[in-house]
Parts: structure tokens; C-alpha cells; sequence
């Protein structure tokens, strides 16, 4: 079992990775815990013992579950219930009952402890990691949310065995973009490790800036296009393959902007292709509504933001010229 620590002070966890490390779960909720609630969707099916009284509470599927809705669905669930302040949420699933559960959590009673275990490649290289919680709004991604850390993240990779393939290479997605954030050569590391490797990086970047002030930023990288896809398309494209699209146009728009060479650009192109997502737009695609969604991004202070590659690395990059926007896009259908 590979142990990475994720360093907030008093509210310090360990990422715990390897197979098998769904059953360590009795061993990492906080002492005292009388019971859990143990959020899971009924596709996940993957079992798990908090060595307490639990009640299971199921999300509906997909990405649209993911809403305030839901979260109020699960809020009245604990109540019904009797969950304290001195209980416990355990999230069982992908990112999106990672994000919906640890959501619910720091917002009932202001706040229980949450356990993550993360059963998809997804959400064990990113979102059950650094305390992000939050739903959906019909007018984008992840618009509504808090920082809640977690006590604990479980990262059995023994049950990444059963992903549908889709699913998986969704999660290759993000584990590409930690390609261009200091995780060269993850390809010939061992599932486990490179999990590890994953969470290593987010850890650090999560301990220097938690609340995303600044470079914390650029763990969005990719995504600025991404959720636009993601809203746009009404979520026909999973999360990581809209972020490989997404890494490929961050490229171009780079490029674009003078701020990298062809050589960066194909780099970008060559990873996303060897993990097998998409690198360019749906022939669909509206490009003036994804402009629009794009300028809803959270990171959008001023004007057009991105996340973008440069002779410093990987950044910020605020006001962006819409008309740089708007002609990396048409590259991006025609593959110009």
C-alpha cells in the first residue's frame, strides 16, 4: 500500500493507494464515529465495510445528478436518519459522487467528516483528492461548491479491473494532464505508482494553495474547454476526454499567443493520442456558446482566462483576445 500525505496542517490526511485499500476504510474514519452514510450510485458495485451502524444512500446516475437537488435529497436523507456532527459521510464512487457526497457533507450541520472511496481512475488521480466539493448548475460545471477535506481517500486499484473501457480512458484524461505538471514517464510506472504519482503532485499543489489563490490553478489545466464541452454538449462526452480536447486546444491557444513552439504543440497532441482521447472538437460544436461558457469559468477575473503552457510552465493566463479564442477553435475542427 503506497501511504501519500496531503499536508493542510490540522487538517492533514493520507491518500492511501494500492489494491485492496477499499477494506482499510474501519481503520481511517475519525475516532469516536457511530455511524456512517455511505453515498454511492447503484452502477458503482463495489462493496465496503465503515466497521460502524451505516445506512446506504444511492445518487441517480450520470453527470445531471450531480446538482443541488440531489444534494438536498441527501441532506433530508441524514436527517430522516439522526446523522451527528459526530458521524460520518463515506463517498463510494466516481467524481461525481465524490464531488455531490462531500458537497452534502460540509454543508449538513456545517459540516461532518467525509471518507473518499474512489472506485474510478478519475477520482482516485484527481477529484477525491484536495477537499473540492460541488455540484452543477444548468448554466455550468461546478459552479456551486466549497472546500471540504476529506479525513481520508481510498484508491483500491483492484477495482479499476471491472471499468467499462470508456470509463477508464475518461480517467486517462486527467492523468495527462499531469504529463505537462512534472509526472513525465508515468507510462511505464506500474497502475499503483502512477496513481501515486498523480496524487503526489495534486498533494503538493493542494498544501501550497488550498482554497486555489493562485497556483492551485493550474489543476484546471485543460479544463477551461473541458467543462464548456462538458455543459454544452449535455455531457455526451465524458470528463476526460473532454480535458484531452481541452489539452490540445490549451496547446494551440498557446502556441497561438507566442507562448510555446510547435514542438510543445505536438508533444501535447502525441500524449493525448497514446492514451487514446480525442484531440479535437465534435464537427457539432458551437463555438461562440463554449465562448460563452468559457467566459463563466471561475478562474475569469478578467476577460477570457485560461491555464496555459509557457516558458515559466504551466500558469494563468487572463485576458485572453477573443478573437484568438474564437480562431484556435476553428484549428481545432478542421486540424489545421
Amino acid at each position: 500500500m503506497i501511504r501519500v500525505p496531503v499536508s493542510l496542517g490540522p487538517r492533514s490526511y493520507d491518500v492511501l493507494v494500492g489494491p485492496g485499500a477499499r477494506h482499510r476504510l474501519a481503520e481511517v474514519l475519525p475516532a469516536g464515529v457511530q455511524r456512517a452514510a455511505v453515498v454511492t450510485q447503484e452502477s458503482v458495485g463495489v462493496a465496503v465495510d465503515p466497521g460502524v451502524e451505516h445506512r446506504l444512500f444511492e445518487m441517480d446516475q450520470g453527470e445531471e445528478a450531480k446538482c443541488l437537488e440531489t444534494v438536498e435529497e441527501l441532506c433530508r436523507g441524514f436527517a430522516r436518519w439522526g446523522l451527528t456532527r459526530a458521524d460520518a459521510v463515506v463517498a463510494v464512487g466516481g467524481g461525481v459522487v465524490t464531488d455531490t457526497a462531500a458537497f452534502a457533507a460540509s454543508v449538513y450541520h456545517r459540516g461532518v467528516p467525509v471518507v473518499h472511496v474512489a472506485t474510478t481512475l478519475l477520482a482516485q488521480v484527481d477529484a477525491a483528492v484536495g477537499g473540492k466539493a460541488g455540484v452543477n448548475l444548468p448554466e455550468g460545471k461546478n459552479l456551486v461548491g466549497t472546500f471540504w477535506q476529506p479525513v481520508a481517500v481510498l484508491c483500491d486499484t483492484e477495482v479499476l479491473e471491472t471499468l467499462p473501457p470508456r470509463e477508464y480512458v475518461s480517467g486517462l484524461g486527467e492523468m495527462a494532464k499531469y504529463s505537462f505538471l512534472g509526472a513525465r514517464g508515468l507510462e511505464d510506472l506500474p497502475l499503483a505508482e502512477r496513481v501515486a504519482r498523480c496524487v503526489e503532485i495534486k498533494a503538493a499543489v493542494v498544501a501550497e494553495d488550498e482554497r486555489e489563490s493562485g497556483r492551485r490553478a493550474i489543476l484546471n489545466y485543460g479544463h477551461t474547454l473541458a467543462h464548456a464541452l462538458e455543459t454544452a454538449g449535455g455531457y455526451d462526452l465524458r470528463h476526460g476526454e473532454a480535458v484531452g480536447i481541452g489539452l490540445v486546444f490549451a496547446a494551440r491557444l498557446a502556441r497561438r499567443l507566442g507562448r510555446v513552439g510547435q514542438e510543445r504543440v505536438a508533444d501535447h497532441e502525441g500524449v493525448v493520442g497514446r492514451y487514446g482521447l480525442p484531440g479535437q472538437l465534435p464537427a457539432t460544436a458551437d463555438h461562440d456558446r463554449l465562448i460563452e461558457l468559457m467566459a463563466r469559468d471561475k478562474k475569469a477575473l478578467d476577460g477570457l482566462t485560461f491555464v496555459l503552457d509557457g516558458p515559466r510552465g504551466v500558469e494563468v493566463v487572463r485576458g485572453v483576445p477573443r478573437g484568438d479564442v474564437e480562431a484556435t477553435l476553428a484549428e481545432m475542427v478542421d486540424g489545421g
